[in-house]
């Protein structure tokens, strides 16, 4: 028979979504709609915009021991598995962010539509060593 462990059940955790890059970014196509540009340009970014949105309140990231794992609608979609990580970095952290990481086969950039803290403690406790530190230049 195979049980899973208590121990490798309290290692799973969900992310909470967080909705706030989708809004920004159809916030940011609306005043494209008073300005000089295009007016493809502001319906192309609130589409956007509108897409995250959807996709915030139908994504889960699941972090276990050994996966990073995409659900949707509570199936899953996508597994990446940390054994093939080389890297990770978050980029603009102080906004919604970019969750950067390159595994063996291919690199990955994803919009950050969950709480940024918690996926980035998680990370640096599944996989903290492989994160790539900013460059501090004088």
């Amino acid at each position: 028979m195979n049980f899973s462990s208590p121990m490798e059940k309290s290692n799973e955790v969900i992310l909470q979504p967080m909705h706030r890059l989708p809004i920004l970014i159809t916030s940011l196509g609306i005043p494209f709609f008073f300005s000089p540009l295009p007016f493809w340009a502001g319906v192309t970014t609130i589409i956007f915009g509108l897409f995250l949105l959807i996709q915030s309140f139908t994504l889960r990231l699941k972090l276990t021991s050994e996966d990073f794992i995409v659900l949707q609608l509570g199936k899953e979609i996508r597994r990446f598995p940390f054994k093939d990580w080389k890297s990770w970095r978050i980029f603009f952290p102080q906004l919604p962010g970019i969750l950067y990481f390159r595994e063996v086969a291919s690199p990955h950039l994803l919009p950050i539509l969950f709480d940024i803290k918690m996926l980035e403690d998680q990370l640096e406790l599944r996989v903290g060593s492989l994160k790539i530190k900013p460059n501090k230049e004088n």
